[in-house]
């Protein structure tokens, strides 16, 4: 029987760093306001389909059923996200268990996950990357045991894996190349020989087949998106600045893990058979590498190379005369590191705090998009004043007859805007939201008229060329959301000089 001081310890192993994570989501869930994304995916979730201009169906149909249990509240919307988090850094712990580690190796391994600035971010907010997160690690958690000799059935999991992965991010499509090249690079071709690995990648693209025949009807939404965003948005960085980004974003320590443990299933003789691990990690890096993108698609790849890590390091401290206090002397600095770079990776700190925190460490306010920021990084920029925004817009309305006002629409000119409208409007009672940005472009402009529009933004000499009247209703400033949307003009737009329907195909904008 297993004493219990075992029992406990194997506990803490699997639990501590899915607490640890939940402790630094759960309390600051409203420290700053509901994010960009956050309020198009709920409007995704009012209108679901099988697919939308820039993502696939899942993370609205998540949403959808969670606010209908849960409601839209703030805390509701980000609960959602913790606990996927929470549950990637106990499928990571697993990881590693998977590759031969013991207790140590899972618990590193899964706080090293818990408190990686890129995992704490993209948590932090209700998205389909918190979920992105999941599905990687629950994929490498299933491929490692399929390449230390498990059923061979096992791949009809991990197809259902990738399928429901896909239909949550299409990103999913570079772990499937990536485990395919990992299996040829490493030459283990026994594990493509098995009827099941066929039957798994069926099983996937039978899962995703739904959202490729939307993608057919509406002409491929999802491929102009991404042409327009790499050619007028993403920042293109060259490879060296790619990595480095990985640097940051996993945190120093976290770095030093995740580079061994990939050199670890490259060339380590006790992680042999899991050395399509390794490849498949090279090969994803180099497609992303190739194609412009974020630096932050790569964060699911991480947890298997620190869970390889983690397991050499378990292994080399369980040699030393005090393996207790090696691992000690290994856990306290990644702790402490996690800890005080958390508050640059989510809304942990006041703005003025953050700001002077971030002005101390040096760390100066970014983005990975071709727009200027001010005091925030792009991210927290994008939690700020959306509510401030659709009270400006109520202004503008105010100063509508009661007769306009009933037949008024509010144009966004992104998905931001117009999902601030629609959230907020119940409360402050304004009109129908309307854009042309991205799915919103495909909603189209329903039985909105546009005799009478509020315009957020856009250029009046613009304006006045497709209407009639054009005055100023309001205007919105802030003092920390992007710069883009400060001293924002709200326009009121009356008669169109042509049908709002007969306008919109002109006006779309993806990207």
């Amino acid at each position: 029987m297993e004493a219990p001081a075992n029992r406990w310890a194997a506990r803490a192993a699997t639990w501590l760093p899915a607490l640890a994570a939940l402790a630094l989501a759960l309390p600051f869930a409203t420290r700053y306001g509901i994010f960009r994304d956050e309020l198009y995916y709920l409007s995704c979730a009012r209108r679901l389909a099988w697919g939308y201009v820039d993502h696939p169906p899942l993370v609205a149909l998540l949403t959808a059923g969670w606010t209908r249990l849960f409601g839209d509240s703030l805390f509701a919307l980000r609960l959602l996200p913790a606990l996927a988090t929470a549950a990637t850094a106990t499928l990571a712990g697993s990881i590693a268990r998977g590759l031969g580690g013991g207790r140590f190796a899972a618990l590193l391994t899964g706080l090293v996950t818990a408190l990686a600035p890129v995992y704490l971010s993209l948590g932090s907010v209700l998205s389909m990357n918190a979920f992105d997160l999941l599905f990687w690690a629950a994929a490498f958690r299933l491929l490692v045991a399929l390449a230390a000799g498990a059923d061979d059935r096992l791949w009809l999991a991990f197809g259902a894996v990738c399928g429901l992965g896909l239909l949550n991010k299409a990103s999913v499509l570079f772990l499937g190349f990536g485990v395919v090249a990992g299996i040829v690079l490493a030459r283990r071709f026994d594990l493509a020989r098995s009827r099941w690995f066929w039957a798994g990648g069926a099983l996937a693209g039978a899962i995703f087949l739904p959202h490729l025949l939307w993608q057919r009807a509406h002409g491929w939404p999802t491929l102009e998106f991404m042409a327009n965003a790499r050619a007028e948005k993403n920042l293109d960085l060259a490879p060296l600045d790619f990595l480095r980004e990985q640097a940051l974003q996993t945190g120093p320590l976290a770095a030093l893990l995740w580079v061994g443990g990939l050199a670890a299933l490259l060339a380590a003789r006790r992680l042999r058979v899991h050395r399509p691990l390794g490849f498949a990690y090279l090969a994803v890096l180099a497609v992303m590498l190739s194609t412009a993108a974020k630096p932050y698609y790569l964060a699911p790849a991480y947890t298997a190379l620190w869970a390889a890590g983690a397991v050499m390091v378990d292994a080399w401290t369980a040699r030393r005369r005090s393996p207790g206090f090696w691992r000690a002397a290994v856990l306290i600095p990644v702790v402490a590191s996690g800890l005080a770079l958390a508050p640059l990776a989510r809304p942990i700190l006041p703005v003025d705090r953050y700001v002077a925190y971030a002005a101390a460490l040096g760390v100066a306010p970014g983005t990975d998009e071709r727009h200027a920021v001010g005091r925030l990084p792009q991210f927290f920029a994008d939690m700020q004043e959306w509510r401030e925004m659709a009270a400006a817009v109520a202004r503008a309305a105010d100063r509508l007859a009661p007769a306009e006002r009933a037949r008024a629409c509010v144009f966004g000119q992104n998905y931001g805007e117009a999902g601030a409208v629609e959230y907020f409007g119940r409360e402050l009672g304004l009109p129908p939201a309307l854009s042309a940005h991205n799915s919103w472009f495909l909603w189209g402009p329903g039985a909105c008229t546009g005799e009478v529009l509020l315009v957020l933004g856009d250029d009046r000499a613009r304006l006045e060329e497709l209407f009639e009247s054009v005055e100023p209703g309001a205007t919105f400033d802030c003092r920390d959301c992007m710069p883009y949307e400060d001293d924002l003009p709200i326009w009121i737009a009356r008669r169109p000089r042509k049908p709002l329907a007969a306008l919109w195909p002109s006006i779309k904008h993806y990207i």
